[in-house]
């Protein structure tokens, strides 16, 4: 059912209200449960990975080619001019496409540790944009899950979903309750965990051999700061990618996609 919107101040855009403000987001989704998806594709993705809609919110230029695509879906759709979007949103919706849904189920991080063989275990990654890159490495280069600290960013906030291009629905997640004692939890089940660093001693990233039917984990850490004395010390092994010049290291998003590249590959 279509229904225009008017006033910015309507109760029925509640869910979109200030989305700009990280720290009300952040408290406030997985508090009410549910997450925002921004653009097309990544509400597509959203349905796809069976996540329940409460709505849509669409700027009249998209009705015509969003509708026809989730026009099954049962939930209201709201119509809205740009300025309303941008009044309760606070930015300039410029894909001019919004839907809220709830919230999938997250599995334990043993229901994962069960079966994964690739595994991306991430200590304090608190950007959104770059949890959303890493998961979009992680998907396309062959892990099976992502194991996150209590203290890393939410995988479903606004800005990961979209920089992952709708991933973070595709790659199965779990969190860790203790960390860095989660690491230990994560040998106990079998895996290998090799612990990314720009060390000079560490070694090498292109010297680990990795067998097909080993099972492997890669620990990284923050920008900035990367991976506490305490979780390097609780892996099997330091790993660094080699680096030309005099750069030391390269940013997570980018350090993580070279790590599942040589990680994820399955030889024969």
């Amino acid at each position: 059912m279509q229904e225009m919107i008017t006033d910015p101040a309507d109760p029925r855009l509640a869910d979109y209200v200030g989305l700009t403000d990280v720290v009300r987001r952040v408290k406030h989704e997985p508090e009410a449960g549910f997450f925002i998806a921004e653009g097309q594709l990544v509400m597509r993705r959203a349905v796809e990975a069976g996540c329940p809609p409460r709505s849509l919110l669409l700027a009249p230029n998209r009705v015509a080619d969003v509708l026809p695509e989730l026009k099954h879906l049962d939930c209201p759709t709201y119509i809205a001019s740009a300025e309303v979007m941008h009044a309760v949103t606070g930015f300039h919706v410029h894909r001019g496409a919004l839907a809220a849904f709830d919230r999938p189920r997250i599995p334990s991080a043993e229901e994962l540790l069960a079966t994964a063989k690739r595994v991306l275990v991430l200590e304090n990654v608190n950007s959104p944009t770059n949890l959303g890159a890493v998961f979009r490495s992680a998907a396309g280069l062959g892990m099976d899950a992502v194991l996150l600290s209590p203290t890393c960013c939410d995988p479903l906030y606004r800005r990961a979903v979209r920089v992952s291009m709708g991933e973070v629905f595709a790659l199965p997640y779990a969190y860790l309750e203790e960390f860095p004692s989660g690491v230990e939890q994560v040998r106990a089940a079998g895996l290998r965990v090799l612990a990314l660093t720009p060390a000079a001693d560490a070694v090498g990233l292109e010297q680990v051999a990795v067998g097909a039917q080993e099972r492997v984990a890669l620990l990284l850490g923050a920008e900035g700061p990367g991976l506490t004395a305490a979780a390097m010390a609780a892996s099997d092994l330091r790993v660094r990618i080699p680096m030309a010049g005099d750069v030391d290291s390269l940013n997570i998003a980018a350090a993580a996609a070279v790590g599942c590249w040589v990680v994820g590959r399955r030889p024969v």
